[in-house]
């Protein structure tokens, strides 16, 4: 990856097109699990969301893999797609970009406060 690519994030422009072509590829059921997929694992994207590109292939995969096989989605993921993202971005208590941003605000206004108070 080039300087260029990280800063205007064309690769990742690149990826994402890529994993909607093959994701297009899959069955109806298979697909609107992948919209999902995609929508709850947002929330533990870093600013870009490149720390998610791994993730975000390695679970199309297992899609492609499964659709493969003949198995339903249901078999795959079970009742609970959030909980399966939870479990892909790290497990339970992960912190999402919400975390990281109330924590620095939190920072903030800490030194704030105690530049006052001091």
């Amino acid at each position: 990856m080039s300087f260029w690519e990280t800063i205007t994030g064309s690769d990742l422009t690149r990826e994402w097109k890529a994993f909607e072509t093959r994701a297009a590829t899959l069955p109806a059921d298979y697909q609107a699990a992948w919209a999902q997929i995609k929508g709850h694992l947002m929330p533990y994207g870093s600013f870009t969301g490149r720390n998610l590109m791994p993730i975000l292939d390695a679970a199309l995969g297992l899609l492609e893999e499964t659709s493969a096989d003949g198995q339903s989605v249901h078999e795959v993921l079970g009742d609970d797609i959030p909980g399966f993202c939870t479990a892909l971005a790290g497990g339970e208590g992960a912190r999402t970009y919400r975390d990281r941003w109330r924590e620095q605000l939190n920072r903030n206004v800490a030194k704030k406060l105690g530049r006052l108070g001091g």
